[in-house]
């Protein structure tokens, strides 16, 4: 990604029906999350066993980081559970060395011997990183058991192919790959599984789209973007010029399915931007309608999105039954309210007291604090990240 320069001011709180978010980074987030770092993703999980919910982000150019949550939202560098790199080189290969361009993270139990382990995919460098997890609570730097290497900027999980272990998908500048696991070990399993597309992939999100029972892949690209079938043992077919009635091919950060007008199955948004194409960053929601694909954003979605979106995420933020919009974007973070009909209305002023001015490349809701009312954790680019608790 390019460097871009960020301003950040003030102190926000939102209030959603009734309740707010409260912006606790100055006092929650140790400084290792306030340095004005690339947070590229962040993934949220029990890390550490001891019944609340962790966050390993993934970070440009630095070592990743581990945030450990004390159970009410407080968190500590954990960082130190993954090893530090060692420079084997006289002179750097590339800048940063010998960190990585870490783009996305995934955490899953590969060997299923109950501890959480860590995917790292990497641009720039093509280095993704595996880390398994150790009893003592430390990371295994395994990397050279990570079977590909490509210029990469995504990552999804999935037991694609049912038989009881997760598999993953990364997407790359060029053809994605499919690493299945067998019985803990990765095995690259691309030409059995994946069509054989060259892409500019940025994202990659997994649904039950036609209502199968299996996991389906929807690709969202600076190109054309696609929505990739199973068959139910893990293979898959584009069938993006059966289902879209429109050609959709913007330059997509994040591509996501939700239900969002409560019809029972899923619909498509992609969140569009424009770095490093010439194209305009228009916003597109596809509704499922009898198993095709029709663009509605035009008519649905009612929020600025002008300078264009990095992440967007569908959460019932209001709690009223519907699925809304968070969106991280050039300028900030926004929130668009689902009517129950799937059109989203701009409601950020009324909910934010003041502006967050910051490129919001990640957001990740989840319950840090255990009192049962949504937090946001913000992956900031050039910026402190952000922490939101519910009130």
């Amino acid at each position: 990604m390019k460097q871009l320069i960020v301003f950040i001011t003030g102190i926000y709180c939102l209030n959603i029906s009734g309740q707010s978010l409260r912006e606790v980074s100055s006092t929650h987030l140790p400084e290792i999350a306030k340095k004005p770092y690339n947070s590229m993703d962040a993934s949220i999980a029990d890390i550490d066993t001891d019944g609340d919910l962790d966050i390993v982000i993934a970070v440009e150019f630095y070592k990743n980081i581990i945030l450990l949550n004390d159970g009410e939202g407080n968190f500590k560098d954990g960082s130190s559970r993954l090893p530090d790199k060692i420079a084997v080189a006289n002179t750097k290969p590339y800048q940063y060395y010998p960190y990585h361009d870490s783009e996305d993270v995934t955490l899953e139990d590969i060997d299923k011997d109950g501890l959480l382990d860590m995917l790292f995919v990497t641009e720039d460098d093509k280095t993704n990183e595996l880390y398994l997890q150790q009893k003592n609570g430390t990371f295994k730097d395994v990397s050279d058991q990570f079977p590909v290497a490509n210029v990469s900027n995504a990552l999804i999980k999935g037991d694609f192919d049912s038989d009881g272990w997760v598999d993953f998908i990364v997407g790359n500048n060029g053809q994605n790959n499919y690493l299945k696991n067998n019985k803990g070990v990765l095995v690259d399993d691309t030409n059995k599984r994946l069509p054989i597309i060259f892409d500019v992939t940025q994202d990659v999100e997994v649904g039950d789209y036609d209502n199968d029972g299996d996991l389906d892949v929807l690709v969202g690209n600076e190109d054309d973007n696609r929505l990739l079938q199973n068959n139910g043992k893990g293979v898959f077919t584009d069938v993006t010029e059966q289902l879209f009635k429109s050609g959709i091919s913007e330059e997509t950060r994040e591509a996501d399915f939700a239900d969002i007008d409560n019809d029972g199955d899923l619909d498509i948004y992609f969140a569009n931007v424009m770095m490093f194409t010439k194209k305009s960053p228009i916003q597109r929601l596809l509704i499922n309608e009898n198993g095709k694909y029709t663009d509605k954003g035009a008519e649905q979605l009612k929020f600025n999105a002008i300078s264009g979106l990095l992440d967007a995420d569908f959460y019932d933020i209001d709690n009223d039954g519907d699925q809304d919009l968070l969106l991280g974007k050039l300028d900030g973070f926004s929130i668009g309210i689902n009517n129950g009909k799937g059109v989203f209305e701009e409601r950020t002023n009324t909910f934010l007291q003041q502006p967050i001015n910051t490129i919001i490349v990640d957001i990740e809701v989840a319950d840090f604090n255990k009192d049962g009312k949504p937090d946001i954790y913000l992956a900031c680019f050039r910026g402190p990240d952000k922490l939101l608790l519910g009130q």
